[in-house]
């Protein structure tokens, strides 16, 4: 048996310990005139660790979500009542996170080379797989897999390789660039940063693009291979913030967007150079949870209220947008700053909802279905990216 059987092996018996669902909402977007509407997913998928603490309990807590058929969610909200939530497609338990991949990221990075912004954020209760699903985990042979055979690969590394692969096939002369950035207690960190202590970023309004905001000082590394993104990647991670909980050993508790950023070279037919420029935001938020559930106390249970307050400020833009009220408060939080031409602005974005399908999360798991029900509401307006001289590249 290869290592690739034996890899996929352990993860078919580790689906004993903990089954996640995911639900992914895509923003619905208008575009000459056009309107595509919400696209959900949903796939059931094991957790890769063994169980412990909370995780263990809901190993043993009675199932009261389901998928059914291909199209519907089923939540079994009292013991003769069900809730369905209907979405576009639902991936059962032997999907793996290719699957998904294929469905929902890989699109948009087409897109990203036609000069578009994207978003892609995953939102839930901890322990549910957000971070997996992002980052995934390295094997030992990932160097010599493609982004389509690695069963570990998470969508950031997974998303940088297609990238790559993509820019080489049509022999394009580009650049791309990461960032890694924290959002923790309302400070912005960058996890790039080459200083030992995490020195605290600035937003400022982009007066030049309506709704979006720039990160001062951030620093953006120039990557070239997906060995290279798996380094940053665990630089980063040893720098986010993260703390035990009851639902999960090592929980994170900020929220961090890793962006990427492509420079295309193009020449005009006087010979006039142009940068192309497409990004790819992909955001792991902390985990949403009820405070006395997880276990905080005294300065967890404050950062659990900060983390708290802006999801509640999240959730309350992304309302404000579904029922178009004239004031979307996204000031009230960096983290609606950071995400607010993500939302209701011009960028293609999806939304990866984990939930667990246990009894015992039955209140966090119907409030995360329903928050990404609501944002499929949402309408966008991408636009593409105006294509910008080495001269104001530079500025």
């Amino acid at each position: 048996m290869n290592q690739i059987s034996k890899t996929e092996q352990v993860l078919k018996e580790m689906r004993q310990y903990l089954i996640d669902i995911l639900v992914l909402s895509e923003i619905r977007w208008t575009r000459n005139g056009l309107e595509k509407f919400g696209d959900g997913y949903v796939m059931a998928f094991s957790g890769h660790l063994p169980p412990q603490n909370g995780q263990e309990r809901a190993r043993y807590s009675p199932t009261v979500v389901s998928a059914r058929g291909t199209k519907e969610l089923e939540i079994l909200d009292k013991a003769t009542m069900s809730k369905t939530f209907t979405f576009d497609k639902v991936f059962g338990q032997e999907s793996k996170q290719v699957d998904v991949y294929k469905s929902v990221v890989s699109p948009m990075i087409e897109e990203v080379l036609a000069g578009y912004n994207c978003t892609v954020f995953a939102y839930g209760q901890t322990g549910t797989g957000k971070t997996f699903t992002m980052e995934g985990e390295r094997n030992e042979h990932a160097n010599n897999l493609s982004w389509e055979n690695d069963p570990l690969c998470g969508i950031i590394p997974r998303a940088l390789s297609q990238l790559f692969d993509e820019l080489r096939r049509q022999e394009l002369e580009f650049t791309v660039r990461v960032s890694f950035v924290e959002l923790y207690n309302e400070e912005l960190f960058d996890l790039l940063s080459a200083e030992s202590d995490l020195s605290k970023l600035r937003l400022y309004e982009d007066s030049t693009k309506k709704g979006a905001v720039i990160i001062q000082g951030v620093e953006e590394k120039v990557v070239c291979s997906k060995a290279e993104v798996y380094q940053i990647l665990q630089r980063g991670s040893n720098k986010r913030q993260t703390a035990a909980t009851l639902m999960n050993a090592h929980s994170s508790r900020s929220h961090t967007v890793f962006s990427i950023t492509t420079h295309i070279k193009e020449c005009t037919a006087d010979g006039e150079e142009l940068m192309k420029v497409g990004k790819l935001n992909l955001v792991d938020l902390a985990g949403s949870e009820n405070i006395g559930r997880s276990g905080a106390v005294d300065k967890r249970a404050r950062e659990a209220g900060n983390i708290n307050q802006s999801l509640l400020t999240l959730g309350r833009v992304i309302t404000a947008l579904v029922e178009r009220t004239p004031h979307i408060p996204y000031r009230e939080s960096k983290l609606t700053r950071l995400l607010q031409d993500s939302l209701g602005g011009r960028t293609k974005t999806s939304i990866i909802a984990t939930v667990s399908p246990s009894a015992c999360n039955l209140e966090e798991t119907m409030s995360t279905v329903e928050y990404a029900h609501r944002a499929k509401n949402i309408t966008n307006k991408p636009e593409i990216n105006q294509k910008l001289t080495k001269k104001a590249l530079l500025k």
